[in-house]
Parts: C-alpha cells; structure tokens; sequence
C-alpha cells in the first residue's frame, strides 16, 4: 500500500458538480494506492501511520513535531490507483501492479475505518469516480509512504 501526502490548508473533492468530502483549515490530504498483496493488516498499518506521523511545526527547531493526532487535524483519504502506475517502457504508463476496483476499494474503506476508529476526521473523495481534488498545499509538503 502506498500514500502521498500533501499537508493542506484546506482540501475538496467535487464529483459531477458537487462537493463530496471538504477539509477546512490545516491537516492532511492522502491518496492511496492499493496493490494485489495489500491486507487489512497492511489498511491498518497505514492508519495508524497517517494518524501519527509528525508533519506539523511544533515548537522545536529540528522540524516537524506534530502529528493529526496531536492537533485533531481531519485528513481528505482519496484512493488513487495511478500511484502505482509504471512508465518506464514506452510512452504509456501500464497499471498492472495497481490492484483491481474490487479487491482496492474495500481495502481503502479499511483505512478510512481505521482512521474513524483512532478518533480522526476522514473525508473522503468516492472510489472509481471522476474527481476533481482541489487543495492548498502548505509548504509545499508532501511525502510517500509505503508500508
């Protein structure tokens, strides 16, 4: 499984027209990427580490010390499963490492459920559709994640 995350100063998501997950003021956007040998295990690995994981100013001086779950920052969870497309051969990329609509969304969902259970505010986009993803990256900051 695999995230990019981008800290924001506000993230959204429109489907045909409307706004279908909006994150106001400072926290993370997160797109996912799910592959075949993703597990639940793995759903929850990732949970835990976009709750956790210290991207925020704090008061030190030798970066990042905060975390969502320090802030009650909400993050945008977006599946997105160009992250594992591949371009090295040719002019197109292939997205055969990408795992399939009905085996990545459920494992998405996991992620989503986690985050809820660890007492975090998910919004999200909705799988499969064409989406519209406009945010504030704050920085820029953005990092990936693989686990």
């Amino acid at each position: 499984m695999r995230a990019v995350i981008q800290r924001v100063n506000g993230a959204s998501v429109v489907v045909d027209g409307r706004t279908v997950g909006e994150i106001k003021g400072r926290g993370l956007c997160v797109l996912v990427g799910v592959t075949h040998d993703d597990t639940e295990e793995k759903a929850a690995r990732m949970a835990r580490k976009l709750w956790t994981v210290r991207l925020f100013d704090g008061e030190g001086e030798d970066g990042p010390e905060q975390s969502c779950s320090d802030l009650g920052a909400p993050l945008m969870v977006i599946s997105q499963f160009t992250l594992y497309g591949d371009a090295r051969k040719g002019r197109r990329p292939t997205w055969n490492a990408a795992a399939p609509g009905e085996r990545a969304e459920p494992l998405v969902d996991e992620v989503v459920a986690q985050l809820r259970s660890l007492g975090a505010q998910v919004e999200t986009g909705r799988f499969g559709a064409d989406m519209q993803v406009s945010l504030t990256n704050d920085g820029p900051f953005t990092v990936l994640v693989e686990v």
